[in-house]
């Protein structure tokens, strides 16, 4: 299982804080996972949007949110959020 979490205003777009994904063909490059995601739900297209200032961190690490080297497995945590977030 994967779990996606939104903070700041993506929160606010995907509707929730938190989202666990359990049926992905994990692992997967973190650019054809974001490709998978918007193309099942329609919420995740408008969050995850091309072009879309992003931040990403994969298990509480910071990584390029359109990386191709950063590979995501079952049981990580990918959480987003805008380049700059208030308190």
């Amino acid at each position: 299982m994967l779990t996606l979490l939104f903070f700041a205003r993506l929160r606010e777009l995907a509707g929730t804080a938190r989202l666990e994904i359990d049926d992905l063909p994990l692992p997967l490059p973190l650019t054809e996972l974001t490709t998978q995601l918007r193309a099942r739900n329609p919420v995740l297209a408008e969050v995850l949007t091309v072009g879309r200032p992003l931040r990403a961190a994969l298990n509480q690490q910071m990584v390029a949110h359109d990386s191709v080297q950063v590979m995501v497995h079952d049981g990580d945590e990918l959480a987003f959020f805008p380049p700059v977030t208030g308190g």
